[in-house]
This record gives C-alpha cells, sequence and structure tokens, in this order.
C-alpha cells in the first residue's frame, strides 16, 4: 500500500482542504529534490542519468503522480557542481480529484531558482 493511502497518514492532515494539500505535498517534494540533489557532481556524460534519477527518486515521495527534470549547462569535457539554476522542474502532485502543477525554473530577473504553483486543476 502505497503511504497516501494508509488512514493513519491521512489523518494528519484533514485540517487541510485537498488544494492546500496538494500544494503542501508539491512543496515539500521540490524542497527535498532541490536540497537532496544541489551539488552532486554532473556533466554531459551523466545529465541524462541523472535527470532520471532525480525523477525515479522523487515518485517515491508520497502524492507524486509524474515529474520531469531537465539539467541544463552540464559541460562536456568536465564535471562540475549540479546548481539549483541548472534546473528545470514539472511536478505533478494528485490529491484524490485535485492536481496540482508546481514548477522550479531559474529566474534571470530574480537571480534565483525560484519554486512556483503553476496551476491547480
Amino acid at each position: 500500500m502505497k503511504l497516501e493511502e494508509n488512514q493513519i497518514f491521512n489523518n494528519y492532515f484533514k485540517n487541510l482542504s485537498d488544494r492546500e494539500r496538494a500544494v503542501f505535498e508539491g512543496g515539500i517534494t521540490m524542497g527535498a529534490l532541490f536540497h537532496q540533489f544541489v551539488g552532486a557532481p554532473i556533466s554531459s556524460k551523466n545529465k541524462e542519468i541523472m535527470e532520471k534519477s532525480i525523477e525515479e527518486s522523487m515518485k517515491n515521495q508520497p502524492c507524486v503522480e509524474d515529474i520531469w527534470v531537465e539539467i541544463l549547462g552540464a559541460p562536456k569535457d568536465k564535471y562540475v557542481s549540479l546548481d539549483g539554476n541548472m534546473l528545470i522542474v514539472k511536478l505533478k502532485i494528485k490529491i484524490n480529484n485535485t492536481t496540482a502543477i508546481l514548477g522550479l525554473k531559474y529566474i534571470k530577473e530574480l537571480d534565483y531558482p525560484l519554486m512556483y504553483v503553476e496551476e491547480i486543476l
């Protein structure tokens, strides 16, 4: 059984609407992704493997229906440390009939890798 199907787990969130819960779960997943993988060694040789590893790892978080990760700027002949500015992420969280789409991308005007709620369906 998936954790999010466990009634004991869900009792801790009964004070939230499905919409609030979807945004909460998305924020937790984005934070885990960012702080777990930023700093990992990355190059063009392991870029695709790292993208898939991040996706598969984050699919273990509760309520994640889907995730897509792209890493920008991986050098060809050497490695660098993965930086938050290199990540583009789309995350789909599902709570009952509510779906939240969250994003992460570097915003040049802010000079910041921003996590945001794109839409709630």
